[in-house]
């Protein structure tokens, strides 16, 4: 019995050691994930928009919150999905809905006020916290927002954790090196990134 219950528990610390192998990104896909980060800007909750459907006033909203759930209501066709989309994604989107009733309609959408943009700066810094900014920012800027490193900063084991989701819909945590040396030089695989929403900033 006792041999078993060794058996079994070391093939549960085998099992356990590969689910967590195969949970650690590879370093190719940590410089994915830093050099995707300058896509367009994606909607989230309470961003404002102003949304134009040309020649139609009825249909044309303006100062549309989003929702906490992402959405938003219009006229006729009810709720989209804006959170996750750029307004260009959304003009499109709301645009093919309404050929239901108008024929060939162009909607613009525009981004009246960004509030769904944060970033959280923890660790040596001098003003840790969350930081919500009205544009994007890089690592280095997000630092000099906090009011730059304290004196016990370990400038160069700097990471920003970053939840993804797969296309499986799961998300999963990723820890992206910082090297403050780096950053400043240019040098390394990852340069000084562009933050997402929502990454956190650490810094040991």
């Amino acid at each position: 019995m006792q041999r078993n219950a060794g058996l079994y528990s070391f093939l549960l610390l085998t099992a356990l050691l590969a689910a967590l192998t195969s949970c650690t990104p590879t370093s190719e896909e940590i410089i994915n994930e830093a050099s995707n980060s300058s896509k367009d800007f994606l909607l989230g909750p309470e961003d404002v928009l102003d949304i134009v459907v040309w020649k139609n006033e009825d249909l044309s909203q303006k100062a549309v919150v989003v929702r906490p759930d992402g959405k938003i209501s219009m006229p006729l066709i009810g709720e989209v999905q804006a959170s996750g989309r750029t307004a260009n994604q959304l003009a499109t989107q709301i645009a093919s809905r309404l050929k239901e009733y108008k024929d060939n309609p162009v909607v613009t959408v525009s981004v009246k006020e960004v509030n769904s943009y944060y970033v959280y700066v923890l660790g040596e810094v001098t003003k840790p916290g969350k930081y919500q900014l009205k544009s994007h920012a890089t690592v280095l800027q997000a630092v000099a927002i906090a009011s730059g490193f304290t004196n016990y900063a370990a400038r160069n084991k700097m990471k920003v954790i970053r939840h993804v989701q797969g296309e499986d819909g799961t998300t999963r945590e990723i820890r992206i090196p910082a090297r403050y040396d780096d950053l400043i030089s240019g040098t390394g695989d990852i340069g000084n990134f562009v933050l997402k929403t929502g990454d956190v900033v650490i810094v040991p």
